[in-house]
């Protein structure tokens, strides 16, 4: 939009220079002028209501999440064969502390155990 108004300012001094030039400051602005006038006037206002639309607040993602459609799942028929499966539970595992515990005890019997005379 800026460039647009730009150019239009460039044309409407060229065309005011040309008008001082050839007839005077006096003369009144040729239709040509009048045109590029009346255009910049014109882009002004567009970029003003541009501005005012961009200042305005925006729906807010929490806003567009609400309003959206959200399919609603429909209830499928289960399996009897589903249902009639127990549930294998996971296996016990040892924490880290535990596993660390269990190390040092180890560790701490082998040092205490009797020494095997080598041979």
């Amino acid at each position: 939009m800026t460039r647009k108004i730009a150019a239009n300012g460039q044309a409407l001094h060229r065309a005011m220079m040309s008008r001082v030039q050839t007839g005077g400051a006096d003369n009144e602005p040729s239709e040509a002028e009048a045109a590029l006038i009346a255009e910049r006037k014109m882009l002004r206002e567009e970029r003003d209501k541009r501005k005012a639309q961009a200042l305005e607040p925006k729906p807010s993602a929490v806003d567009r999440l609400v309003r959206t459609h959200h399919p609603v799942a429909r209830e499928k028929a289960r399996k009897e064969t589903q249902e009639a499966k127990d549930t294998k539970k996971p296996k016990a595992r040892k924490s880290r502390a535990e596993k660390h515990a269990e190390k040092a005890a180890a560790l701490d019997a082998a040092r205490r155990a009797p020494k095997k005379p080598a041979k």
